[in-house]
């Protein structure tokens, strides 16, 4: 069962290169392990209007799941579940469960005496009406989901420990479900001494004689002592892993098989079978 997802990273400190976007490249591999297909990833600023109109355009491609990342702060330019709002027409609304949840987290973090709900830690609990808050067990902004046109839209805080909390608790089982229960099984090799161009019809021809399995040329960095060194990535996602593992490794023989026909003589480093120098 196909199951898509897009990513929208929400911030201005992505935008100005201030801030590394590790919760995308985490969320895209944990996705694509769960059996689910990354269909974009987008990044966009702290402005209602382009996070509205983001959304807008995913629900229309008709996606399983819109999952964002960062804005659901108490600081004003904490503003997705506004864009969301924006797009879906749901308006926002003080959403008592979501204020139990952020009233929880501050109580174990203060003395009860001590705990003000603040108009900030109140804007926390605000969501587009008719969603769900999703627990937060590490911090005190919680998670939220809404359910639009077919379409879930997942918002999970933007600081790194927060969103693989939630994730990995509440959000990787959906994905997992919708996804019927597929597994993603990767390897790689490296080969040295071949260039690029020469080795794409090579990674063609072993593509069309391995159907289900997707093989992508990754260069690194220039020539070496022995010539260009280049990973080859070998991946195919199947109903169960073990024939996803087959498929992979049937891949990599042919490939290394085609590559010691096309140059002569046998391999540098025989003893590793996950690297070919020529």
């Amino acid at each position: 069962m196909a199951c898509s997802v897009e990513i929208i990273c929400v911030g201005n400190e992505l935008l100005i290169g201030k801030t590394l976007n590790t919760n995308a490249q985490w969320l895209a591999d944990q996705i694509t392990r769960l059996g689910g297909k990354v269909t974009r990833i987008i990044e966009v600023g702290d402005d209602v209007q382009e996070i509205a109109s983001v959304v807008k355009e995913a629900v229309r491609r008709e996606v399983d799941f819109v999952i964002t990342s960062g804005g659901l702060g108490p600081t004003f330019d904490d503003k997705t579940l506004q864009g969301i709002s924006k797009a879906t027409g749901k308006r926002l609304k003080l959403n008592p469960e979501a204020l139990r949840l952020v009233r929880d987290r501050y109580k174990e973090m203060s003395p009860p005496k001590r705990l003000r709900l603040t108009k900030p830690r109140v804007k926390m609990a605000i969501l587009p009406e008719g969603s769900s808050p999703i627990p937060n067990p590490v911090g005190t902004a919680p998670g939220v989901l809404v359910e639009y046109r077919g379409a879930r839209l997942i918002s999970l805080p933007g600081v790194p420990k927060e969103l693989k909390a939630i994730f990995e608790r509440i959000i990787a089982e959906m994905i997992r479900r919708k996804s019927g229960g597929v597994a993603f099984y990767e390897s790689s090799m490296v080969v040295r001494g071949i260039v690029e161009s020469a080795l794409s019809p090579l990674i063609d021809r072993v593509m069309r004689r391995n159907r289900g399995v997707y093989v992508k040329s990754h260069p690194k960095g220039g020539e070496g002592r022995g010539g260009a060194l280049i990973e080859l990535h070998f991946s195919s996602t199947e109903k169960d892993r073990e024939k996803a593992r087959e498929r992979v490794i049937k891949a990599i023989i042919d490939m290394a098989r085609i590559l010691g026909k096309t140059r002569s003589g046998l391999p540098r480093n025989p003893g590793c079978p996950s690297l070919f120098s020529f």
